[in-house]
């Protein structure tokens, strides 16, 4: 869950944040098989729901897990 920019981050693993308030909604994220974000790939807008998503946790957000992604999968 930590900033990393050492290098690009693949779409192999995500990190989730589920919602705590509306069922089904999360907020997802790709990140490296620890879960470390790298900022600088991000659109603003992605990186704007992160920062909102870390600042929320507990409140709005639960602990994000990392995952491998489904559309690693497909």
């Amino acid at each position: 869950m930590n900033h990393s920019s050492a290098a690009p981050t693949s779409n192999e693993f995500e990190l989730r944040f589920q919602s705590l308030i509306q069922m089904g909604r999360a907020l997802t994220f790709p990140c490296d098989r620890e879960g470390h974000v790298d900022l600088d790939h991000l659109s603003e807008r992605l990186r704007n729901n992160y920062l909102f998503a870390r600042a929320m946790m507990g409140r709005e957000y639960a602990w994000p897990l990392v995952s491998q992604s489904l559309r690693a999968a497909a």
